[in-house]
């Protein structure tokens, strides 16, 4: 299932015109492939363009496919993305939403299968941890939930928040050269700032988990002077970074693939690999940091993370402290 902007017959005529993409294809020719008349084709061919695709017509050629648009709608998100689960069930996409974690989890207790995949250009209430809100301006960044129904306790749960920055972190250092690192749990920073956040939620059964919304906002086209005022000293782009426009359907694709690949590594050989991959990332270890946890604020330095990815901080007076979530604050 696809929830996309473009009807059946525009994403058919889409996919003629880009297997002749940088040639002409003519009229007749698109009407015999569609089975459809020529003023149907004229009709579709307006609202691909309308939806920014540029295609160039010509009375005795035919239409050229000359430019495909950076919005990460599943005709073209699905064209050479390698994975076997997420992104093949369902897509679900969205010009602007409240927020793709909500989307997924109305989706997901509607019965959604496993890598279900929601996508948005904007969000309007973009959610990070602990109910704050994620700046998501429209065509700047990748906003999207992945609906997964792994077979773990609710015990394993919060080491997905983990293996997916582990994923999010390679595949954006792989395919920006961007230098990411991780802060704990789920930060991907880039020169000391956020450029990326996941949130985790997950619906319990029991001793089972029902299923889990992995949502991640990443911040990609934007220049600073592009983040609210407020922003602009914590947050970062890839473009901030670079210097350079990056193609949003090429990023999306390799991280889903990187997700994927790490989702089917944790189901064959445990979390010991991922986690050891996700420690390479970051560079907490022997810092003191200060963690608030649900209003209360505990400080100490980083020795090590568990099993599990708990942080394991030890205190002034010795005392070793394991935390499961919080906010980390670095101290000098």
């Amino acid at each position: 299932m696809n929830s996309s902007p473009l009807s059946r017959t525009a994403t058919l005529l889409l996919r003629s015109l880009r297997a002749q993409q940088g040639q002409w294809i003519s009229g007749a020719v698109l009407c015999r492939q569609l089975q459809v008349s020529r003023t149907a084709v004229w009709k579709h061919i307006g609202a691909l363009k309308t939806f920014g695709y540029r295609i160039e017509s010509s009375p005795r050629r035919g239409y050229l496919l000359r430019e495909i648009p950076d919005r990460l709608v599943p005709q073209e998100l699905r064209e050479g993305l390698q994975t076997t689960v997420i992104g093949r069930a369902e897509i679900h996409y969205f010009p602007c939403t409240e927020s793709t974690n909500r989307q997924a989890k109305t989706l997901a207790g509607g019965g959604a299968p496993s890598g279900t995949l929601v996508l948005a250009e904007e969000q309007t209430a973009g959610r990070g941890r602990r109910g704050r809100s994620w700046f998501s301006p429209p065509g700047a960044g990748i906003y999207l939930s992945v609906i997964l129904r792994p077979d773990i306790t609710p015990q394993e749960a919060p080491r997905f928040a983990l293996a997916t920055a582990a994923a999010v972190a390679a595949a954006v250092q792989e395919t920006t050269l961007v230098e990411t690192r991780i802060k704990w749990p789920n930060d991907i920073l880039a020169g000391g700032r956020k450029l990326g956040g996941i949130l985790t939620e997950a619906v319990l059964e029991m001793d089972r988990v029902e299923y889990l919304i992995i949502g991640l906002g990443l911040n990609v086209n934007l220049d600073r002077i592009d983040f609210p005022q407020d922003l602009r000293e914590t947050a970062t782009s890839i473009q901030a970074e670079t210097g350079r426009w990056t193609s949003r359907i090429v990023l999306t694709r390799r991280i889903l693939e990187s997700l994927e690949t790490t989702y089917h590594e944790y189901r064959q050989r445990g979390f010991a690999p991922i986690l050891q991959r996700w420690e390479a990332l970051t560079e907490m270890k022997g810092r003191r940091v200060a963690v608030d946890v649900m209003g209360r604020t505990y400080t100490g330095e980083v020795t090590h993370f568990d099993a599990d990815g708990c942080l394991v901080i030890r205190e002034a007076g010795g005392e070793a402290m394991r935390l499961f979530s919080g906010d980390v604050n670095y101290l000098g």
